[in-house]
């Protein structure tokens, strides 16, 4: 089958509606970080959510693993598990660049 370029932006901006939708539905009930705290090399170590809720590293993790926490990822790298932002992006909402609590 042969696609010309109208097919192939037709079918991804269906793909991004659909994502758009998904991705409204599944952040309902999540807390989001919006403070970090970090050490003095600048490590994040503790994080603020937008309920007050002061999160250490690991319980961070956890609850980011468990779905709880909204816009971040957890990835294994350097043989440990490590709390991101969603790549979205956005540099604001990066979590090196939340304000500090």
């Amino acid at each position: 089958m042969v696609n010309n370029n109208q097919d192939f932006e037709k079918i991804y901006e269906q793909y991004r509606n659909e994502v758009k939708i998904f991705e409204g539905n599944i952040e309902e009930g999540k807390e989001k970080i919006v403070a970090v705290r970090k050490n003095n090399d600048g490590d994040l170590i503790a994080f603020k959510t937008e309920s007050g809720r002061e999160l250490d590293y690991i319980t961070a993790l956890n609850e980011a693993k468990a779905g709880l926490l909204a816009h971040v990822d957890v990835f294994h790298k350097y043989e440990r598990d490590i709390l991101r932002s969603e790549p979205d992006g956005i540099k604001e909402n990066n979590l090196d660049n939340l304000p500090e609590f």
